[in-house]
């Protein structure tokens, strides 16, 4: 199976160009084989571009550790680059239909490559305190923060979470710093929580002012990220819920920087660089 590795800030994948190769084998199976950092290729995940009924493309996303992800942020910069400089398309307007429905890319060209995607990430659900919500423009800066916060107890300590739905499941913390954030401890314990019967991504948040935050997240079947593109729409919307951060936030990663704008709509804006690394052969 031919594939090209990609990463956007450091949140890799394994492409697989499924217009020219045809994936027989159970895709969570080749994810966790491939995906191995020790006796595979390494990556966070496995992205198939397919064709799609409703939309460009089709983006089929499996875990490190073969579950099914039903949307990636930068999984969506990826695809965007991927289909853009290989040639799958001209177009520098695409939509791409994922689990989580038909999100948009605008592609930014130089020298006929594409340097950098903004992806339309829809509106984010807010799920705390068992209400699920989509969120509206006119619902930033309105809500009530016991309406925006929910208590959870996690190891016999209360943490108050944001619990929030950009694509895929979030839990925002907020933290005094994220250099001394416990990611890997508490990180696992959050994501398995009873609380999250399906799991869910951690992501502990710090304002760093009113246009920036510093995030680092523990990936549901991953561990551990460089960077997150879901986490940060999920960081970015709620800081602006509680009126921590303007509706324009730079979110900087151990990977580096995405810029994520909640717009007067409510749909959230996600721009952002990927980087192609290598292509190459893999036995199945």
């Amino acid at each position: 199976m031919r594939f090209t590795k990609m990463h956007g800030l450091g949140n890799d994948f394994i492409i697989v160009n499924c217009f020219e190769e045809e994936v027989t084998v159970d895709p969570g199976r080749i994810a966790e084989l491939i995906c191995s950092r020790r006796y595979g290729v390494g990556a966070d995940g496995l992205l198939l571009i397919r064709n799609s009924d409703v939309a460009d493309f089709r983006m089929d996303l499996y875990n490190a550790d073969a579950s099914r992800a039903e949307m990636c942020g930068n999984g969506l910069l990826c695809l965007a680059k991927f289909v853009y400089d290989h040639g799958l398309t001209n177009m520098q307007t695409i939509t791409v239909e994922t689990l989580a429905g038909v999100k948009k890319a605008e592609l930014s060209v130089k020298d006929d490559r594409c340097r950098l995607v903004t992806v339309d990430m829809g509106k984010a659900s807010l799920n705390s305190n068992g209400v699920s919500r989509v969120l509206n423009g006119e619902d930033y800066g309105s809500l009530a923060g016991n309406e925006v916060l929910e208590t959870v107890n996690v190891s016999g300590k209360d943490v108050r979470f944001v619990i929030l739905d950009t694509g895929v499941p979030h839990a925002v913390l907020f933290v005094s710093s994220v250099d001394d954030a416990p990611v890997h401890v508490s990180g696992p314990v959050i994501e398995c929580h009873p609380r999250f019967p399906a799991r869910t991504n951690v992501d502990f948040a710090e304002v760093v002012d009113r246009s920036h935050m510093r995030l680092k997240v523990w990936e549901r079947g991953c561990g551990e990220t460089m960077a997150c593109g879901t986490g940060a729409a999920a960081a970015a919307t709620a800081a602006v819920l509680l009126d921590l951060c303007d509706s324009s936030v730079d979110v900087r990663m151990p990977g580096g920087t995405l810029n994520v704008t909640v717009e007067e709509n409510g749909h959230l804006s996600m721009c952002g660089p990927s980087t192609e690394v290598f292509a190459g052969e893999f036995d199945l």
